[in-house]
């Protein structure tokens, strides 16, 4: 099978595909595998979490061996973790949340970043730092679509990534609003099937979720 293209370079992680895997990795051995057929099915932004020991391990064997790919950190939490998460090679991070501190060393990395907001004020506070780019979190709980449509019109210059209990039911509801340039998710990535090693089946759940957001209907 002949790969994909490797993704030009964005400054908005929002603009590489409609939907961003959220992976969790017990096992670095896993981590190439696993961003080839993720790549393979239309989802080159693969944001890895830092919940795990082998994360940095693994951003760092999918940014050397898989250059279309573009790997990301997430459940960025401290200032400290910055700057390893960048040496490791991951090209965008992602928080649940945000201190100045963090949202300080985030904009020092030379790094998109997305970080996290639950809240209008969150948003609001954000804007004030110049930030136009968010993770909703955590989505379905914090409000879902309905949230995120009515700050569509006092607030039109921040843009979402929303995560959390979003499936692929519920998907091309957000990637219709205009505010959503893209969702994360963890569906196409099933632990029992990153477990067998089943990288035929991640590769057709990722096929499936790249074509959401024309499911969507009016999305960009």
């Amino acid at each position: 099978m002949t790969s994909p293209p490797a993704p030009s370079p964005a400054a908005s992680v929002l603009e590489l595909a409609p939907v961003v895997p959220v992976v969790v990795l017990s096992d670095a051995d896993d981590a190439v595998p696993l961003a080839r057929a993720l790549v393979a099915g239309g989802l080159p932004a693969i944001e890895v979490t830092l919940r795990t020991p082998s994360a940095l391990e693994a951003i760092r064997a999918i940014a050397g061996e898989v250059p279309e790919a573009v790997v990301g950190a997430g459940t960025v939490i401290a200032p400290e973790q910055v700057g390893g998460c960048v040496a490791a090679g991951a090209r965008f991070l992602v928080s649940p949340g945000w201190t100045a501190a963090l949202l300080e060393a985030m904009h020092g990395s030379g790094v998109p970043f997305l970080p996290g907001v639950s809240t209008t004020s969150e948003v609001v506070a954000l804007l004030e730092h110049g930030v136009r780019e968010m993770k909703f979190f955590p989505a379905q709980a914090a409000g879902g679509t309905a949230y995120l449509e009515s700050l569509a019109g006092p607030l039109p210059q921040a843009r979402f990534c929303p995560t959390g209990g979003i499936g692929p039911a519920t998907a091309p509801e957000y990637l219709a609003l205009p505010n959503v340039g893209c969702v994360g998710g963890s569906w196409m990535v099933p632990a029992d099937a990153v477990a067998a090693g089943d990288w035929a089946r991640i590769e057709e759940l990722a096929r499936a979720a790249a074509g959401l957001r024309d499911a969507g209907g009016t999305c960009r």
